[in-house]
């Protein structure tokens, strides 16, 4: 079977999507703000981003894993020493940005990982020599960022993994020495951390990976059985856990996407040129189409929207769309007629239209937009006119604005702003300088700014923040 690619960061299910209240505002202003961060009027003042400098003698590089916390964005950074540790930004306001947490060096590879917001408070997977890879949390604050339970005592760690937040709490993958790798959920106590269910008793355990939210509000996940079968699974949150679908170990099973009181998946033989699209609302799947491939699956007006390829034309990758039954799975718009396709990538929705990158063998890669019809389906902006494109990348939603980086003559890869229309599409100062690219990736809104990080010359990458308010907030307004 042809490999799919596997889908944007922007999906949100995660953090791809729109970031949504809880924010923290600068504190003289957070009094009565409530109702402007729900405001839906926001946009950048200006379009100069800052570099944000850290406090007196230390220093990030790398910065990445960005997450908004409360009051504050929490990455992770190395601070010269060699280890990924843990720091926060107010910005351009407030304190500034500096180191919360300092990990061993001898585990630069290994601190932290997977920063997860759950209410207030941010988790993470994190390395020391006592512990080994546990479970932490943090409120931003050197004092309130801690290891939340040894799960596996000693330094062998129990290696969480696939953190994912689930009606408040935080569900994950961990394993100790009795049950192997396992469902656990925690609020952020040692008491309230704790196995949810032993699904494949003995020490090898079921593997629990691709935590969804999926129909009904259930949490879907995936698991392997006694090392024969890849199998989807239903929950409340609790024991009891029910099987949906599985297939033979060999197979594959991934791209677990909610839309409405449906999910949504893919599965296909890995040894032959092959992919379903299947579809279920807790009970058994229903198959919607055969295809070559399937990748960026993303839900947008309670229908699913794809990029795919079909089995008689395997190379001409085009949009797709469907509503859950088999006649309304269809082909969106040949964009690029004939045998290559034009390979949509990125899809991001923005309100009630997907923006993404296509190249439809006249204008190159570029960015485009659609309503979910063929008559509106078209070119979004040219920024590079001629055949190659500028290839936009990163594309992210925030507050009403489209996000992303873009190649262009004279200026290499920098990253670009929209306010969904083409003449509201600007590209955003700050970050390098002439034909020299900055690479921006990771898009993130935070309090009052949206954060992202961009390589700058001789500093390598660090991060920025461009000043992004509700309407009649910015200075000087």
């Amino acid at each position: 079977m042809r490999c799919w690619r596997p889908f944007s960061v922007v999906l949100a299910l995660l953090s791809g999507t729109t970031v949504h209240s809880h924010e923290s505002l600068p504190a003289d202003e957070a009094e009565g703000a409530r109702s402007l961060h729900e405001a839906r009027d926001w946009r950048p003042c200006g379009n100069r981003a800052t570099p944000l400098d850290t406090t007196p003698g230390a220093v990030a590089l790398e910065p990445g894993e960005l997450v908004h916390g409360d009051r504050v964005l929490l990455f992770t950074a190395d601070d010269g020493g060699g280890a990924l540790d843990l720091w926060k930004s107010s910005g351009t306001q407030g304190a500034g940005t500096s180191l919360v947490k300092d990990f061993s060096p001898e585990l630069a590879d290994l601190s932290p990982l997977e920063l997860t917001r759950v209410g207030t408070r941010v988790f993470f997977t994190a390395e020391d020599s006592e512990h080994g890879r546990e479970l932490w949390v943090s409120d931003g604050t050197p004092g309130g960022t801690r290891l939340v339970k040894d799960l596996w005592p000693g330094p062998l760690g129990s290696f969480p993994q696939s953190l994912f937040e689930f009606d408040g709490l935080l569900y994950f993958s961990a394993g100790d020495e009795e049950h192997g790798h396992e469902l656990w959920r925690s609020d952020g106590t040692p008491q309230g951390t704790f196995l949810v269910e032993d699904l494949e008793p003995g020490p090898e355990g079921s593997s629990v990976q691709g935590l969804t939210r999926g129909s009904g509000g259930a949490l879907y996940f995936l698991i392997d059985r006694s090392g024969f079968f890849r199998v989807l699974m239903r929950s409340d949150g609790g024991a009891g856990a029910t099987e949906v679908f599985r297939v033979p170990s060999t197979n594959v099973l991934e791209s677990l996407t909610p839309v409405g009181q449906r999910l949504f998946f893919i599965t296909g033989d890995s040894h032959e040129p092959m992919t379903e699209l299947m579809v279920t609302a807790g009970g058994p799947p229903v198959r919607l189409g055969m295809f070559a491939e399937v990748y960026e699956l993303v839900a947008m007006g309670g229908r699913l929207y794809f990029s795919a390829s079909t089995q008689e034309d395997p190379a001409g990758l085009e949009l797709w769309r469907s509503d859950g039954t088999p006649g309304g799975t269809r082909r969106v718009k040949d964009v690029r007629p004939g045998s290559e396709g034009s390979s949509p990538q990125g899809l991001t929705v923005l309100g009630r239209r997907l923006f993404f990158s296509a190249d439809d063998g006249l204008h190159g890669r570029e960015l485009w937009v659609s309503d979910g019809t063929a008559s509106g389906t078209q070119l979004f902006s040219d920024l590079s006119p001629g055949t190659l494109g500028s290839s936009p990348e990163e594309l992210t939603a925030i507050q009403d604005h489209l996000f992303f980086s873009a190649d262009t003559a004279g200026r290499g890869r920098t990253p670009w702003v929209s306010d969904g229309t083409p003449r509201g599409t600007v590209s955003i100062e700050g970050p390098a300088a002439g034909a020299q690219a900055s690479n921006p990736r990771e898009f993130v809104r935070s309090g009052w700014d949206v954060f992202f990080t961009a390589e700058d010359g001789a500093r390598g990458r660090r991060l920025w923040a461009l000043p992004f308010r509700p309407t009649g907030r910015c200075q000087g307004e």
